[in-house]
């Protein structure tokens, strides 16, 4: 039991990363249309470059987070401006090319610049020291990464609901055109979620990277994210939190379990979209995702 219990709590916490990127994948989609697959660079990206402050330039873990968040920003800033923005109006499927060759250009630079072997940051971000959880040595990592996890989450949902900005963001998921008829600055609006989108991947990378370190496999991070995305509804935020849970909880429990049971190697990859697959059979929007009706 101890066994499963301790499968259950790593895969919650992967699943809580897991949920904080797919909130980038929706939020973008929500706001422009297009599904993002340079999302796992920016995550990698970001823990890259956090890395680079606290290791090479010992830069004090706080500041070098907000230095990250920053970067993270103005990186999402410049490639909606310079990129994205001189793509408005082009079929879907010219951008969602766009975003493909934009990751390979943000691979390719972070090969150049970090190389390709694994990271560890050092000094680490939490406390190394493991925790009687529930009778069961607990890794503080996965304490304090769920726990940041799941208040970044919460305090996303809040902003989305009450906020001004949030509220633009809605109205412009909804309608591009009503919402300028309302005079909201549309363009504004897809940068702010391409700024937001590059900010939790940053986020989910430093958390990944505290973990298990980094190197350049982060980048396939987002495909890994991917079905929790189509799972939970890829215009839902609550569908990007709670895909994420149990994509992160699913894998482990079929990694731990099937590996155990029937010597199945690479399960751990395959289960979530078997079971992504399943669930499209019988919702095929998604579990919050909304049903489109087109009339003619």
């Amino acid at each position: 039991m101890e066994f499963y219990i301790q499968l259950v709590i790593s895969g919650l916490v992967l699943g809580s990363i897991y949920a904080l990127v797919a909130l980038g994948f929706a939020i973008i989609f929500k706001s422009t249309s297009v599904v993002n697959f340079a999302q796992g660079e920016l995550l990698m990206f970001g823990a890259y470059y956090c890395f680079s402050m606290v290791v090479q330039y010992k830069i004090p873990w706080f500041w070098a987070f907000l230095l990250t968040l920053v970067f993270s920003i103005v990186l999402a800033l410049l490639v909606e401006r310079l990129v994205l923005r001189p793509m408005i109006g082009e079929p879907v499927i010219s951008i969602i090319m766009v975003t493909i060759g934009l990751s390979s250009v943000l691979r390719s630079i972070v090969t150049a610049v970090w190389g390709t072997q694994i990271q560890v940051y050092e000094p680490p971000l939490f406390p190394e020291t493991a925790v009687n959880l529930m009778g069961i040595p607990t890794s503080q990592v996965y304490l304090w990464s769920f726990g940041l996890a799941a208040v970044l989450l919460g305090l996303f949902g809040l902003f989305f609901k009450f906020s001004k900005a949030g509220v633009a963001m809605r109205a412009t998921a909804f309608s591009n055109q009503v919402a300028l008829s309302m005079g909201i600055p549309v363009k504004n609006i897809f940068a702010l979620a391409w700024c937001i989108a590059a900010v939790v991947s940053a986020i989910g990378g430093v958390l990944i990277g505290s973990i298990n370190g980094i190197n350049i496999q982060l980048g396939h991070f987002g495909l890994k994210v991917f079905p929790a995305v189509i799972l939970g509804g890829l215009d839902s935020i609550l569908g990007a939190a709670v895909g994420g849970i149990i994509v992160g909880v699913l894998e482990n429990l079929s990694d731990g379990v099937l590996k155990s049971a029937f010597g199945l190697q690479g399960i751990k990859e395959v289960a979530p979209f078997v079971f992504l697959v399943l669930i499209l059979m019988v919702k095929p929007y998604g579990l919050f995702g909304k049903k489109e009706i087109e009339r003619v």
